[in-house]
């Protein structure tokens, strides 16, 4: 009987599971235009004013606020943000005082949607970028999204190299990036302002928090993009699967060997012997069966030996800077070298003696002699060396 009432039940959901089949495919029939190959599903049309005539009926306004070093860029070219923005109808307010951008529909507008590419523009422009690149960013094609990257890592240091990971030498990689996803790139602080496409953008995004987040560096991510730029161009491929063709990267944490410590290196499978303790080492040196008055009096005695060593200590220091020092030995080199010396200094003496003696008796003789006789003695014997000079030629 149990088996006869649960096949109804099945056959009961069965039955109701083909009404709600009905029921769905009556809204789901298929349209003419399904299967239209003139038309394109992708594209944007331009929004035409005569949609909406009567423009907007409640004021919509954003602001942002803006650093204090983008004031004087931001006052120098907020007639051009004005102007652009004055085509869609929409009003802007520069506030130097409070240091914010604000943004709001008039009466003029006429595109819903054209307030929040306004507030996008105005978000760009206090994330550093240029005015003339910001005001792409109201054309129906362009989209932007700020990638917030400063929360992704907590050590400033780490942040900042994988930040110039991204942009690379030269700004390469940055470069190499906006040419293959076909979007702008600008990496000003803890943010990534990007504009393009929805696909373009979405790479982007994925690249900048994986390179941040040191899961994949960006220099793959470029190497992947070049092979599918590539492979589109086939059309062969265009219904297979790309995962052969594509390189796969893998990461690799090289784990360093540590070196092996003495306890390692003797390893043995039983446990250390277990350390003994407070209780054992009185038990060994017998203080354990003292009683309290002789445990005190044991300590105190080792008490005051430990004083008395630290004083005797202090004192052998403080006696050590009476001592005189002590004086240099001599040698019997330098005994020997110190006689040979004294002798030297007697002979010198005894010299100097006798030449002083020689001077005196050569100045008595001085006295005695005649000057005159002296010159003409000296003059006859020139004149004989002339003559004999004469004689000899």
């Amino acid at each position: 009987m149990s088996s006869m009432a649960e096949m109804e039940e099945l056959q009961h959901d069965e039955q109701k599971l083909e009404n709600k089949v009905r029921k769905k495919g009556k809204h789901n029939k298929p349209k003419p235009w399904d299967d239209d190959p003139n038309i394109d599903r992708w594209t944007i049309e331009k929004f035409d004013p005569a949609w909406n005539p009567t423009g907007m009926l409640e004021v919509s306004s954003f602001s942002t606020l803006f650093p204090r070093y983008r004031e004087q860029y931001l006052q120098d070219s907020w007639p051009r943000v004005e102007s652009a923005l004055k085509e869609y109808g929409v009003a802007c307010k520069l506030n130097l005082v409070e240091g914010s951008m604000t943004v709001s529909t008039t009466r003029k507008t006429r595109d819903p949607y054209i307030i929040v590419k306004a507030r996008d523009l105005i978000q760009l422009l206090s994330r550093s970028v240029p005015a003339p690149q910001a005001i792409k960013i109201l054309e129906d094609e362009m989209q932007c999204d700020i990638i917030k990257i400063g929360n992704l890592v907590r050590n400033k240091e780490r942040f900042v190299k994988r930040r110039q990971r991204l942009v690379g030498p030269n700004s390469s990689t940055l470069k190499a990036l906006e040419i293959l996803t076909n979007c702008y790139i600008l990496v000003q602080g803890s943010t990534v302002a990007a504009m393009g496409s929805f696909k373009g953008l979405k790479q982007v995004r994925k690249i900048v928090e994986e390179c941040v987040q040191n899961i994949m560096h960006p220099v793959y991510h470029i190497k992947n993009l070049m092979m599918r730029k590539e492979l589109e161009k086939d059309p062969a491929l265009a219904t297979e699967s790309w995962d052969r063709f594509l390189p796969k990267f893998k990461k690799k944490n090289v784990q360093q060997k540590k070196p092996k410590s003495k306890k390692e290196k003797s390893y043995t499978p039983f446990p250390p012997p277990q350390m003994p303790r407070k209780i054992d080492y009185q038990l060994e040196s017998g203080e354990h069966w003292l009683s309290d008055k002789k445990k005190s009096e044991k300590k105190w005695q080792e008490k005051q030996e430990k004083q008395t060593e630290k004083s005797t200590e202090k004192k052998r220091q403080r006696d050590a800077s009476f001592l005189p020092p002590e004086e240099p030995m001599q040698n019997s080199n330098n005994s020997n070298k110190s006689e040979e010396g004294k002798k030297d200094i007697t002979e010198l003496t005894k010299s100097l003696k006798s030449k002083t003696k020689e001077l005196k008796k050569q100045k008595k003789t001085h006295a005695s002699v005649n000057a005159e006789e002296y010159i003409a003695v000296a003059s006859g014997d020139k004149s004989s060396k002339k003559k004999s000079k004469v004689i000899k030629d």
